[in-house]
């Protein structure tokens, strides 16, 4: 088996020709772009570039197969140099057996499937140009139409207070709204870790999946998962995720819990952050309450340890959040050591120092080997590193 650095959850902001897909994506967010700064700066190998169903983004994926830049492989996924790419979508559900809205993502083998599902999906939505647009059939219904054509089936950033599987969907159970048989990983989200989701017995079946959620390429693989898998494909992926053969998820590496953007409860006024049973803010008097992620998972806890076989959580800091490194330091490290994964992983302290100064270099150092102190972020604001 050989080792893969994968990213499954990353959107496109516009197309080639600048129409928007996902709103609040960057501009600089095009197909072409993501695969490029992917494979040559981040150093991945596998993406999942979930707003694929886009007719616009399916003519630039097939323009660049006819010009021979990229090629499908036979087992599923596209081909670009070393990395794979995965076409994906992801929906927002929102039917009468649920309590609020709920992401998804999907992912297909190839384009020919991918322009069958997006066909079909132009008939069940408003606008098939857009990401994460809602869509007008039930979970299950939904999951019965992925399945069918092949696809792989992950509820996105589950534990998140907006648009969430526990964070606002269910009361209790995943299987108020979904087929628990047709789920085929479950993504943790950035204020969450595999400790905390394994408090969840009814999860302990199934493999987590850590992925950066990326709105900007700056933000891509600030979660991902190291996968050994015999190629990056389609089909190995599948079997990765179900533990088949050997490939398997080795290991996830993502943010601190307290890192991400709602780990904590607090007054959604005014950020001050709240105990768990507040119901007013002692700072502005508010009754409005953003429920973080650990008192969430707290309420909905059914079990105390992780089941046998369990992948390790690595907590890992982004270099974006190194305090003093800015994009022009962060861009001469990697055209001196050839990418972020080298840097996070490999790069011992002393060649740092050649290229950074040494305080960026310990920090980077500490952070690899989860010795920095964090202040918790919540409420949409993330945490930070307080060294």
């Amino acid at each position: 088996m050989n080792r893969y650095y994968v990213d499954l959850h990353i959107h496109i902001g516009r197309t080639w020709t600048g129409k928007p897909v996902k709103i609040t994506g960057a501009k600089s967010l095009t197909f072409t772009n993501i695969i490029e700064h992917a494979r040559h700066e981040k150093g991945l190998n596998m993406v999942g570039i979930i707003d694929s169903h886009s007719p616009e983004v399916i003519l630039e994926m097939e323009s660049l197969i006819q010009s021979g830049e990229i090629c499908e492989h036979q087992d599923g996924g596209l081909i670009f140099g070393d990395l794979t790419v995965i076409p994906g979508s992801e929906l927002e559900i929102y039917d009468e057996q649920s309590n609020g809205p709920i992401h998804l993502l999907m992912f297909f083998p190839n384009l020919t499937i991918m322009r069958e599902f997006s066909s079909w999906l132009s008939g069940h939505l408003k606008n098939i140009q857009l990401s994460s647009q809602r869509i007008y059939v039930t979970g299950l219904v939904l999951q019965k139409k992925v399945k069918d054509l092949g696809g792989i089936f992950i509820p996105a950033h589950v534990f998140t207070p907006f648009k969430s599987l526990y964070g606002k969907g269910v009361n209790k159970s995943l299987t108020e709204v979904l087929n628990p048989d047709l789920i085929d990983g479950i993504e943790l989200g950035l204020s969450s870790d595999t400790h905390m989701a394994d408090q969840l017995g009814e999860l302990h079946k199934y493999t987590f999946v850590t992925n950066s959620d990326a709105h900007s390429l700056a933000k891509i693989a600030r979660e991902y998962q190291v996968m050994a898998m015999k190629e990056p494909t389609f089909l190995e992926l599948q079997k990765a995720l179900k533990g088949e053969g050997g490939r398997h998820i080795i290991a996830n590496y993502g943010l601190d819990p307290l890192l991400g953007k709602y780990h904590k409860t607090v007054c959604a006024e005014c950020l001050n952050p709240l105990n768990h049973d507040d119901q007013l803010c002692d700072q502005c008097g508010k009754n409005k309450v953003i429920k973080g992620v650990a008192d969430r998972i707290l309420e909905l806890k059914t079990a105390d340890t992780s089941p046998p076989g369990r992948p390790p959580y690595v907590h890992q800091v982004p270099l974006e959040f190194i305090p003093g490194l800015g994009p022009r330091m962060l861009e001469k490290l990697v055209n001196h050591f050839g990418s972020e994964m080298a840097i996070l992983h490999e790069v011992p302290y002393d060649a740092l120092t050649e290229v950074v100064p040494a305080k960026i270099a310990e920090l980077i150092m500490k952070a690899r080997e989860g010795n920095v102190t964090l202040a918790a972020g919540g409420g949409g604001k993330y945490g930070k590193i307080a060294d």
